[in-house]
Order: C-alpha cells, then structure tokens, then sequence
C-alpha cells in the first residue's frame, strides 16, 4: 500500500501512471579514511524530489534487513538510504561481535555523528531527494543512534526509533532538538527499563521535544524483525518477532513522516 505522500503525488501529476519497480543499488561514501558501504532505495515512477530517510542498521550492522526496510520506504514514496555505521560494511555473525561493533560506536559518539553525518550528506546530495526534508529511523542500535542524533540537534524533520536504546550520556539542551519523534517500545523488553523510559520522557518534557512513546503490549525485543526468533533460539537471547506490534508501528511511523512532510 503507497502511503499519503504516492497519494498526494499523484494528484500533483508527479508520478508516472506506469510503475516502475523499486531502485536499490550500492552506495559507497567516505568518513575520513573508511570506506562505509550503503544501500540507496527509491522509486524512480515518481518525476519529483521527496523527503530521504536513513535507515540506521540494528546492532548485527548493514544486513538486508536494513535494506529491506530501505525498499519499504521507497515503496511509500521516499528515497531511503541503509546506512554503514561500522565501515566497510562490517557485519556482525555472533552477538559478542554486535555488542563490540556497536560498543565502541556509544562509547564514541562524536564518531557515530561524523559516520552519520556522512551519510546524511550523501543523501542529500541524491538528485531525488528534496534537501530540505529528512527523517532518519533506526533498528535496536540504530535506534538508539537516531534518537541521539535528535538529542544532539541535528537537521532532522522526523526520527522514528523501534526496539532502540534510550539512555544517553549528554541529555539535549532545551531548544536543541529540531525533529519530531516517535519511538515504538516493546511493553516486555527487558533490554529497555522502566526508569530508562522515565528518564528520557523526562528528558524530552523538559527541553520541549515533540516526541511519541509508545510501549506496545507484549512484545519483546527486535519486534520488527521477522528473524528475531531465529536469533533468539540460535543465541538464547529474549527476542521474538511480533507481527501485529510491527504492522501498528510502521503505521505509526507513516503516519508521521505523512504529518511532518506535507508541510
């Protein structure tokens, strides 16, 4: 189903009545001396430029997980592009790796902002991208990496975060975050703590954010992700897919980007 913006453009006379099948192709950017190796998605049906979307990579890195997602997004009508946070495309096949991949990334954030920076910068530079509107989501650690993005002020429109990481060790300023949040929250993460969640709403209430959290019945970690069970049985990790919690957030996450980007 296209969402609000195939809608809108169509009326606009913007789209090619006959479609066209989804773009993907590789994409590779530079942060200073590393090679990152992306995945840019869109429609090319579609005549005008529309808003881009970084899709940030759960803690296993730049999988097709985050390149399904990419396509997701190009089906509703946006240029999406997966992201590399880890460089080189580096993937994780065990979670000892994931969590030192994703390690070294939180305890070095001023890097994580100059590897999303980057990636930022690419997209913007797509010709099928308005420059002016961007959103970023993320998955898990990705997640975690697109809230703290917001928190630090970057020039997003809309950031949605599933499954992701909420603590961060420099809260936002009060005037500092520009885009408006939604964060889809599985109810029985145990990985996402209650005083966690207290701590960002509080966080988020006293710089006057615009944000969303909703903590969705029942579900666990990684909800999003139709592998989450084979993960978890593989790995005797708590995480499982949730179909229904996966169908209402991405509905969630539409109706926003739909919000934010008919401005």
């Amino acid at each position: 189903m296209k969402s609000y913006i195939i809608a809108a453009l169509l009326i606009a006379g913007m789209v090619n009545p006959l479609w066209a099948a989804v773009v993907g192709s590789e994409v590779e950017y530079r942060n200073a001396d590393t090679l990152m190796k992306g995945y840019l998605a869109y429609d090319d049906a579609i005549t005008a430029k529309r808003p881009g979307i970084l899709v940030v990579h759960e803690w296993w890195g730049h999988n097709e997980y985050a390149r399904s997602r990419a396509r997701q997004l190009a089906e509703l009508g946006y240029t999406a592009l997966a992201v590399d946070m880890y460089g080189e495309g580096k993937q994780a096949a065990h979670p000892d790796d994931a969590g030192k991949f994703s390690g070294e990334l939180n305890k070095n954030m001023p890097l994580a902002e100059d590897r999303f920076k980057a990636a930022l910068h690419l997209l913007r530079e797509q010709p099928t991208v308005e420059s002016g509107q961007i959103g970023a989501i993320g998955y898990c650690f990705g997640g975690g990496i697109v809230l703290e993005m917001a928190r630090r002020g970057l020039d997003l429109d809309a950031v949605a975060s599933f499954h992701g990481s909420l603590p961060t060790n420099t809260p936002p300023e009060k005037g500092a975050v520009k885009a408006r949040i939604f964060v889809a929250n599985g109810a029985d993460d145990p990985f996402v703590k209650a005083e966690q969640i207290k701590i960002f709403k509080a966080q988020m209430d006293g710089v006057g954010a615009d944000y969303q959290l909703v903590n969705y019945p029942g579900a666990k970690h990684s909800f999003t992700n139709p592998d989450a069970d084979k993960y978890g049985e593989k790995f005797g990790l708590p995480l499982a897919y949730d179909a229904k919690t996966d169908k209402a957030s991405w509905a969630a996450m539409q109706k926003l980007f739909a919000e934010v980007f008919a401005r």
